[in-house]
C-alpha cells in the first residue's frame, strides 16, 4: 500500500457566526499550513458553538504498515501545534487516526474561544473497495438519530449513502463514514446511526440531483472508485447500488450503498 495521507483538524469554538469562527482559527490554520473545508454550526448542541475543520495535507505516504504511519502523523501535527498538545492518547483504527484535545486553558491559546480539537489522520483511499459482492438490503436506522429533512420540492432524485464500519465506536464509524460521503460531497447530512452484530451502519442524504437516477447512482459510484460494485437495481421508487469486502476486515469500512430515491409524481 503506497496511499497519501490526509490530515483533518476540526476546532470546537465560541463564536457569533461562521466569520468569527473561521478569523478564530486563522493562527491555527496558519500554524499547520492548512485550509478550511468546513465551517459548521452546533448551536443545537451547545449555545453560540462553531466548529471549524481545516484540512493539511502533508506529503507523506503510507508505506507497508499503515497504523505506524496515521498515529505518527498525527503525532506530529500535535507537535507542530505546540507545547502540551502532544500529550494525549491517539486511538487508530486504519484507515484513520485519532486524539481529541480536550482542554480549553491550551487550545485557547492558539483558537481565542476554542474549546476542543479533534485532529484525525485518514489514508487517501484506505476505504475503497477492491472486489466483493452486495446485495442491497433495507436501511435501519433510528430516527432519533436523524437530523431535519430538507424541504422537499418534489424535483429530481434524491440521493442516499449508507456506509457500514466494523469498529466497537460509534465515533470512529461516524468519522471513517464521513470520508467516503465526503468523496461525493462535502454537504452531506447524517441521517442515522444503527449498530448491528458485526459492523455500525451510517446514514447520510448526498443531497437531490437532476437527470436519470440510474446515471446518478453511476455517478456517485464513479465519484467513490474501487471496483466489485452491483449495477444499479431498479425498483418502484428507488435505483441501488452497492459493494460489500468479501472477506471483512476487523475494523474498518466493510459496505457501502447508494440509492437514489425517485420523487413522486406532483398531484395536478
Amino acid at each position: 500500500m503506497d496511499e497519501e495521507l490526509e490530515l483533518l483538524v476540526t476546532a470546537v469554538v465560541a463564536a457569533d457566526g461562521a466569520a468569527q469562527a473561521r478569523a478564530a482559527c486563522r493562527a491555527l490554520q496558519e500554524r499547520v499550513g492548512g485550509r478550511v473545508v468546513e465551517t459548521v454550526d452546533c448551536s443545537d448542541e451547545d449555545p453560540g458553538c462553531w466548529s471549524v475543520t481545516v484540512r493539511v495535507t502533508p506529503g507523506e505516504r503510507v508505506g507497508s504498515t499503515a497504523a505506524a504511519a496515521l498515529s505518527r502523523s498525527v503525532r506530529s501535527l500535535l507537535r507542530a501545534l505546540g507545547p502540551g498538545f502532544a500529550t494525549g492518547r491517539v486511538s487508530c483504527e486504519p484507515p484513520t487516526a485519532w486524539t481529541v484535545v480536550d482542554d480549553p486553558d491550551l487550545v485557547a491559546l492558539l483558537v481565542p474561544g476554542g474549546e476542543r480539537l479533534l485532529v484525525e489522520a485518514w489514508t487517501g483511499t484506505g476505504w475503497q473497495p477492491a472486489s466483493g459482492d452486495f446485495a442491497p438490503g433495507t436501511p435501519d436506522l433510528p430516527e432519533s438519530d436523524a437530523e431535519p429533512e430538507p424541504v422537499d420540492d418534489g424535483t429530481g432524485p434524491r440521493l442516499r449513502l449508507w456506509v457500514d464500519v466494523a469498529t466497537d465506536r460509534e465515533a470512529g464509524a461516524q468519522w471513517q463514514s464521513r470520508a467516503v460521503a465526503s468523496r461525493v460531497t462535502r454537504e452531506a447530512r447524517l441521517t442515522g446511526v444503527a449498530r448491528h452484530a458485526t459492523a455500525i451502519r451510517v446514514g447520510f442524504d448526498l443531497g437531490r440531483v437532476d437527470g436519470d437516477p440510474a446515471r446518478a447512482v453511476e455517478r456517485v459510484v464513479a465519484a467513490l472508485g474501487g471496483t466489485g460494485w452491483t449495477p444499479p437495481e431498479r425498483t418502484e421508487r428507488t435505483v441501488v447500488s452497492g459493494w460489500r469486502r468479501a472477506d471483512p476486515p476487523m475494523t474498518g469500512v466493510v459496505a457501502v450503498e447508494v440509492a437514489a430515491e425517485i420523487p413522486s409524481p406532483v398531484p395536478r
